[in-house]
């Protein structure tokens, strides 16, 4: 059976970015900080890591709240099938776009919506194709000092000054790129029975 309307409504994500994009929808929620090795599991696709970790937060969360719709999203840059996280560095993140400029990056996004008191759980991936444009040495170094994106899988901060270093954005789910795709989010929150009106 569905959740009921009136279940809180929890993100868990500790992502500004997430966080912003849920905003959107104008519905009263709250923050948790999921505690969740991101560890990737050898030979895991990104594909398969984006899934798993957003899973593993909204259930992490949902063990702390039962009774909350709970929503866990993550975020793999996926390079030919090599997992790029968050550079947490400049280095990383100066290595990062020399290894994706004039390539096509697919920034694996998944969602997940848990309601462990209800039974419910689902998820979704929304994969988005970026074509990186073929940046010079110079204009990485220009855009990691103006943008600093070292908290963004790949180091291309899409919704700020990151769009100039791409060619084409490919995906069915606008919000996506930046971390939440809503269009499944918003699908999977009505299933769960939450009012979003």
């Amino acid at each position: 059976m569905p959740p009921s309307p009136r279940r809180p409504l929890i993100l868990g994500s500790t992502s500004p970015y997430r966080r912003a994009l849920l905003e959107r929808l104008r519905i009263a929620f709250q923050v948790v900080a999921p505690e969740v090795d991101e560890t990737p599991i050898d030979g895991e696709s990104p594909r398969d890591l984006a899934c798993r970790l957003a899973l593993a937060k909204a259930r992490a969360v949902a063990r702390l709240y039962p009774q909350a719709v709970v929503i866990g999203s993550d975020q793999v840059a996926d390079l030919d099938g090599e997992p790029l996280g968050k550079p947490l560095t400049h280095a990383r993140a100066v290595a990062q776009l020399q290894a994706m400029r004039g390539r096509k990056v697919v920034f694996q996004t998944a969602v997940a919506v848990v309601c462990a008191e209800a039974g419910f759980c689902e998820q979704d991936l929304a994969p988005v194709e970026v074509q990186f444009r073929m940046l010079t040495d110079a204009e990485i170094e220009a855009y990691l000092q103006a943008e600093k994106p070292y908290d963004c899988a790949g180091s291309a901060r899409s919704e700020g000054l990151g769009i100039v270093l791409l060619d084409a954005i490919v995906n069915d789910d606008p919000t996506a790129l930046v971390g939440l795709p809503l269009i499944r989010t918003s699908r999977m929150l009505r299933t769960a029975g939450v009012d979003l009106w």
